[in-house]
Order: structure tokens, then sequence, then C-alpha cells
């Protein structure tokens, strides 16, 4: 077993490399004057099982092509089996037709990865959970509700200490009175999970989407007077949806709102719009490395994901359950 990195999310795989107890790979990736990826592996990989870990976030185009280079360079090197390790799968909010004359891309992007020498996927919070079924090798999809879910008892005391600085979470009225919200209808199965999880009610947004990136809240289903509301979802982009939707909490009478979004995009003036916004916290996975905006914000927060990805790795190259990590 091998773990490679790519250059998206250095300290994730630094983290992972450290939970396996293994060194990462030696490789190289580089660029030449105008800008071509070059890529080379330092080390012998024939036979070996590789996992490349390699998020294609921002700018997307050149992490995507990063990881194909790079898968192409260990199957041509003779890897036995190459598991594309990506945190945060780009390109996954264009899974179907959304008018005439439009493309799949996530379906396009499964082709080329396969084509490029991705034996195996292993992925977390797929936006869409149909993008597994584009794919013709194994995909294994992880949640980070589990994550979601240790890190708020944690907080409110309901469990053993936290391994790692956390802000207490103190509910007006007790932990009886957290409620999870979904910003969307279509979101309302990972939110029904963690509510179920915690033992706590659920409300839901309904909002209509004018265009893309513009969203208007509509309704809160539900009664949140009162409330202390976790809104809970896969991705944050703009920001303006999740700032949105905690405005028409606040609105409709609840206490506080936080968040818990696994992918932090955060494109554009979003660390700004949300450090401006209702939200007391949001809370995100380090599928996506820290900007140093990130940093600074006063109420965004990462935790780590590395546990839960090494433990997946490991149970891939084992041959053991991966489903076992979902309880």
């Amino acid at each position: 077993m091998k773990i490679v990195a790519c250059n998206s999310n250095l300290p994730l795989a630094e983290k992972v490399a450290v939970e396996l107890g293994m060194p990462l790979c030696d490789v190289t990736v580089r660029r030449f004057a105008d800008m071509e990826i070059f890529v080379e592996i330092h080390e012998n990989v024939r036979g070996e099982d590789v996992f490349v870990i390699q998020s294609t976030c921002s700018p997307t185009n050149d992490k995507l092509m990063e990881l194909l280079i790079m898968l192409d360079a260990l199957r041509r090197g003779s890897a036995r089996r190459i598991t594309a390790v990506m945190p945060y799968f780009g390109y996954a909010r264009q899974d179907r037709k959304s008018g005439p004359r439009t493309p799949i891309s996530a379906k396009l992007v499964a082709n080329i990865l396969v084509e490029a020498g991705a034996n195996r996927i292993l992925t977390m919070d797929l936006h869409a959970m149909q993008i597994q079924g584009f794919f013709d090798v194994p995909v294994d999809n992880l949640y980070a509700a589990p994550l979601f879910t240790r890190d708020i008892k944690g907080r409110m005391g309901l469990e053993a200490p936290l391994p790692y600085e956390a802000p207490e979470l103190n509910i007006p009225g007790g932990p009886h009175n957290l409620m999870i919200v979904s910003p969307d209808v279509g979101g309302v199965v990972r939110a029904r999970q963690l509510a179920q999880r915690l033992n706590v009610d659920l409300a839901i947004i309904d909002k209509r989407r004018e265009r893309a990136g513009v969203s208007e809240v509509m309704n809160v289903i539900g009664d949140v007077r009162g409330r202390y509301c976790v809104l809970v979802d896969d991705i944050v982009d703009s920001g303006g949806s999740l700032c949105n939707a905690a405005e028409a909490l606040m609105r409709h009478g609840a206490a506080a709102v936080e968040a818990y979004v696994t992918h932090g995009v955060l494109t554009g003036g979003a660390v700004s719009r949300i450090g401006q916004s209702p939200l007391q916290m949001l809370t995100l996975t380090d599928s996506i490395a820290k900007t140093e905006d990130v940093r600074q914000s006063h109420n965004i927060r990462q935790i780590s994901t590395a546990n839960l990805l090494s433990r997946a790795m490991r149970a891939v190259s084992d041959e053991s359950s991966v489903s076992s990590l979902f309880d």
C-alpha cells in the first residue's frame, strides 16, 4: 500500500499518512513555463495498491488535470490497483441535463478518471447519489454525518471530550432544544440522517431558485421558535443560500443558528458574507484546504476527515467492510 498526494490538499494528505503510520510516496508535481503539468514518481509502484489523494477544488480544472496525469503515471508504472481518493468531487453539481443542449459533466469526469487509470473511487458526501452509477468501477461514498454527530455531542458535553479544540455548545433549554434544518428540499435525506443520529427534530426550508447561484427563501416548514437551529448541507459555494436560510430562521423566531457543511468551496466574497450573517458558527470538514480568509474568519472552523479517510483506505486495501464506518 502506498499513498500519493497531489497538490490540492497536502495538509490533509499528511494527516492521513500519519493516521496510517506510513510516509507519503516521493513524487514531483510541477509545471513547465507554459503551465503544463509534469508528474514524476520517484519510487517503485509496480504491483502496489496505490491511493491518490486529490480534491478537485479551485482551480478545479488544474486539480483535475493533476489527478489525471498522476493516474496515468501510476498506470504506466504498473501499479496493481489505483484508488482515486477525492474528498471533494468537483463537477458533481452537473449531474443531469439542466436544460436543452447542456452537458452532464459529472458523467464526463467519471469517464475520464476511469480512462486515465482509476480502478476505484473513494469520495465523501457526493452532491447527488446517482453519480456513483456514472462510474464503471467501484465507488465508496463516505458520509460526514458521523463526524458532525461526534462534534455536536462533544461540544454539548454529551460524550467524551473531543480530541481537538472546539467551542462549547450551550443550548438554551438543554440539548432537546436542538433542531436540525435542511436548507432545501433536496437535502432532506442528509439532514434527516443527522437528526436521527442526534435524536432531535427536523425542519425544512422551502426555497425557489430563480437562477444558478441565486436563491429566494419562501417558507420554513416546522416550528423553529425558540429552537437552536443547525443547518446541514453538503456544499457551501457563494454562501448566499446558507445566509438566506439563517436569516429566514431568525425571522421565524429561532434562538440561534449554526451550520455544518461538508465541502467549503467558498468562492468570491463567501467568507465575508458568512461573517456578516446571523450564523454563529459554520463548521466545515477539511475536504478542501483552508484559505487565508477562512483562517482569519471569526465564525468558520474546520474538523478533520483524516481518521475517516484513513480507516476507509485501510478497509479498501484489506478488502474489509467500508460500510461499517457509517455507524
